[in-house]
């Protein structure tokens, strides 16, 4: 159905909500980073919400259709191609079999782009998901990266012609930026244990910059004053005050304190460490993180409520059913 000619820097398969219900046992959830930039691209081409897709990281990368689909980009524009004409995002349109799509890079805004294809992607489901695990080397395709050759199965869908042409009505469309507001829920190792009154004064009054040496694992960010910390070292934990005890870390969007560096845990993160997390992302802002851009964009934290989370969910899912969600 589709063969990688050009694999750019990053493209797995991804689903969502990932692989659920086995962190217990070490496994990542994984799952599309920009998972409502997936589900709402997935809408548009008839499929579940949360149907794998194509997950292109930073651009660089080019595919062959080999037979006629009906398909929809939605994330960062990278300026795609077919035939080298110029096509929409976030909407629906044709391909045809020998058609080529070419995708620049990421521009000045958002960081992932998505391909949803009407009918999904044929591969195997690992442990309940066709997401990838990269750091795992399982699920997705072979459990790895997409590269020169390597060809996705489609499923087939009847009637997909009659797709053509429904997009996101742009009341819904996300709006992409270079300085995020991500709202957290403070804890479990938090303020006055862990962090001094300062520290976490600090946490949430200033911009946090992505480092460049981000990925699927973990979003670092630039480091934390030594006044954090309200201790010294980490006790039995070690000798770093950011050693806690070995437990199991709050995924998806623990803020963990790794040394001197907030990282944030996301997709292929770690289930389990001695390092303390402080703070966790909503999971109504978990897209954001997908869409930074390493080394450019700048994160400011926003504190709230465990209501006010729960309602930020709800409402999101909302929006997902809501029938004007995808217009003509």
């Amino acid at each position: 159905m589709i063969k990688v000619l050009n694999g750019g820097i990053e493209i797995v398969v991804e689903d969502w909500p990932g692989r659920v219900g086995y962190m217990g046992l070490g496994m990542s959830p994984s799952g599309a980073l920009d998972n409502l930039a997936l589900q709402i691209g997935n809408i548009i081409v008839g499929n579940d919400p949360g149907e794998a897709g194509i997950e292109i990281t930073a651009g660089y990368c080019s595919f062959e259709f080999t037979e006629d689909k009906v398909i929809c980009l939605t994330g960062t524009d990278m300026s795609a191609t077919v035939n080298g004409e110029s096509v929409p995002t976030w909407e629906a349109f044709k391909v045809c079999a020998g058609d080529q799509i070419k995708f620049d890079h990421f521009g000045e805004v958002g960081f992932r782009a998505y391909i949803l294809i009407a009918g999904g992607i044929d591969v195997p489901l690992y442990l309940d998901s066709k997401s990838t695990c990269l750091f795992g080397s399982y699920g997705g395709f072979e459990g790895r990266k997409l590269k020169p050759g390597d060809e996705l199965r489609g499923i087939a869908v009847p009637n997909q012609d009659e797709l053509i042409g429904r997009k996101v009505n742009p009341k819904y469309k996300p709006e992409y930026k270079n300085v995020w507001d991500v709202r957290l829920i403070v804890g479990p190792a938090s303020v006055p244990d862990y962090v001094t009154e300062e520290g976490m004064d600090y946490l949430f009054s200033h911009e946090h910059k992505v480092r460049h040496d981000s990925n699927r694992s973990g979003y670092r960010l630039e480091e934390l004053p030594s006044f954090f910390f309200a201790r010294e070292n980490g006790g039995e934990g070690g000798d770093h005050p950011s050693n806690w005890i070995e437990s199991g870390y709050n995924m998806l969007g623990a803020v963990n304190i790794n040394g001197n560096f907030p990282t944030l845990l996301i997709g292929d993160g770690p289930t389990f460490g001695g390092l303390m997390c402080s703070a966790n992302i909503i999971y109504a802002d978990l897209w954001i993180i997908g869409q930074t851009i390493p080394g450019r964009d700048k994160i400011k934290f926003v504190q709230t409520t465990q209501e006010e989370a729960k309602q930020a969910r709800i409402e999101q899912l909302q929006m997902l059913k809501k029938e004007d969600l995808v217009i003509r």
